[in-house]
């Protein structure tokens, strides 16, 4: 039985994840016997991130099944010629997997997946929290669909469940190695020359703080490349784990900005983070008026009183 897979797409997603688009993409496997299903959130559905959630879907399901069934996405399936992309076909001999594409107007082909689109759109989707991150979205997509499995199914033999029917699928394993495609989206580094890459950041050269940049990851490298609007690279990081919420800088990187910082620092001062700057008179002033006291008088104390009145006294009473 073949496992079809279809694009959701899902409105309004929280702005700090940095999708480039109004919406966000969820790619959605089904395999046809069982009813089991998976997703992988993607902030777009070029042909790169179709193969990276492919990938990802792939390894949730557990598997290959032998056909592949898609609908008629320019992704999969070139217009004008009728023939399979060549990045698309070769991800597919990769998998050793034949794709059919579903002829104009057979939506009805894929009703297994549209069935899932509709269920993790209304039930997934809708209620999701607006303050998680993208990874942590995943991992509510992922049980969200993992507690699918449970649902009835019903047989000639009687009733069952998707999971209890997962091992008729007989599903083949995958390759030892993952298909070579190279992820490319555009950050905007942050005043301190950072960027956000899959729930962590990243360090730039200063100079580039606030510019528009290129995050190019090879599908499976535990490195990231980071790369000028014109296409140079300009740095390059090893990954950390995905949503730890961690900051990574380049030796160098630290270096050029603080030597910027303290170059900017004014002449004959110290540049110094902790540096003690009491209240001056201006500052006491304003803080009497807005506190409505006056400021208290200093005192005084004459000692030449005290030598007056001790003058001449030898004796003690």
């Amino acid at each position: 039985m073949p496992s079809t897979f279809d694009w959701l797409e899902l409105p309004d997603p929280p702005a700090y994840w940095g999708f480039p688009h109004k919406n966000a993409y969820v790619l959605v496997g089904s395999l046809a016997h069982s009813g089991v299903w998976r997703a992988a959130l993607s902030p777009s559905m070029d042909v790169a991130h179709l193969l990276t959630a492919m990938t990802t879907l792939l390894a949730l399901l557990g598997g290959l099944t032998r056909v592949w069934r898609f609908d008629r996405m320019r992704t999969v399936l070139d217009h004008r010629t009728g023939d399979l992309t060549p990045m698309f076909a070769a991800f597919a001999k990769h998998h050793g997997v034949q794709p059919i594409v579903c002829r104009p107007r057979s939506g009805n082909r894929k009703g297994v997946v549209e069935k899932n689109n509709h269920t993790a759109a209304q039930r997934w989707w809708r209620n999701l929290p607006d303050e998680l991150t993208v990874e942590q979205a995943q991992a509510s997509l992922n049980a969200f669909a993992q507690s699918q499995d449970a649902r009835s199914r019903r047989t000639k033999d009687g009733k069952t469940t998707a999971a209890a029917m997962l091992h008729l699928e007989r599903l083949r394993p995958l390759p030892p190695v993952v298909f070579p495609v190279i992820v490319t989206e555009e950050r905007t580094a942050t005043r301190q020359a950072l960027i956000d890459w899959r729930g962590n950041r990243y360090s730039v050269p200063p100079e580039l703080a606030a510019a528009r940049v290129e995050v190019r990851q090879r599908l499976g490298a535990d490195t990231i490349d980071i790369a000028t609007a014109s296409g140079t690279v300009i740095a390059r990081h090893r990954v950390a784990e995905p949503g730890l919420g961690v900051t990574i800088r380049d030796t160098g990187h630290v270096t050029s900005l603080e030597a910027i910082a303290l170059a900017s620092a004014p002449p004959g001062r110290p540049h110094r983070r902790k540096e003690r700057i009491p209240p001056g008179p201006a500052a006491l002033r304003a803080a009497a008026v807005l506190t409505g006291t006056a400021a208290a008088p200093a005192t005084v104390i004459d000692l030449a009183g005290y030598e007056k009145a001790a003058k001449n006294r030898n004796t003690l009473r």
